[in-house]
């Protein structure tokens, strides 16, 4: 396994520990409020937030994605129950495919496009750590200002929250 994909598998497992624990909280009575008419609902985030390794993964065993040619409609969580076996079976998949990842495979590029657009070109790599790492982390953060406006006390993820002090 390439250094980077070892390196990514074990920050992503690391990671997943603090996600869950934010997915743990989503309220099964409050799946479908959403703060802004163009918001996503907060069952649709957790469902995306749940997925996002696994699904970028897939992404990543292509050489390429269009994304002109996606359906990026989130798709609602069915329970919040079902967001925790939906993030643990994403995690296992992001980290399967890093560990077979060859040094070559790794380091091959790919290419994101919307038709003939070029978005951008990274090395495999390079595109799990911006789509399954940072994009994941950005829908995590909305995830708990969701939370924070419904009033759902918000776990500690990188330490203490308001509301969670791993450290007391």
């Amino acid at each position: 396994m390439h250094p980077n994909a070892k390196a990514l598998a074990a920050e992503i497992r690391q990671e997943g520990q603090a996600t869950r624990r934010v997915l743990e909280r989503v309220p099964e009575d409050r799946l479908g409020w959403r703060p802004h008419p163009r918001s996503m609902s907060l069952g649709q985030l957790a469902q995306h937030v749940a997925e996002l390794p696994g699904a970028i993964s897939h992404l990543a065993g292509r050489e390429s994605f269009d994304a002109s040619s996606a359906d990026f409609t989130p798709r609602q969580a069915p329970s919040a129950g079902a967001l925790l076996s939906a993030h643990d079976a994403s995690i296992d998949a992001a980290c399967a495919f890093l560990s077979g990842l060859s040094d070559e495979a790794a380091m091959a590029p790919w290419r994101m496009t919307r038709g003939e657009q070029e978005i951008f070109t990274l090395p495999r790599v390079g595109q799990m750590r911006m789509l399954a790492c940072n994009h994941l982390y950005h829908h995590r953060g909305q995830l708990t200002i969701y939370r924070w406006l419904l009033d759902v006390p918000i776990p500690s993820v990188y330490g203490p929250s308001a509301d969670e002090n791993p450290f007391a």
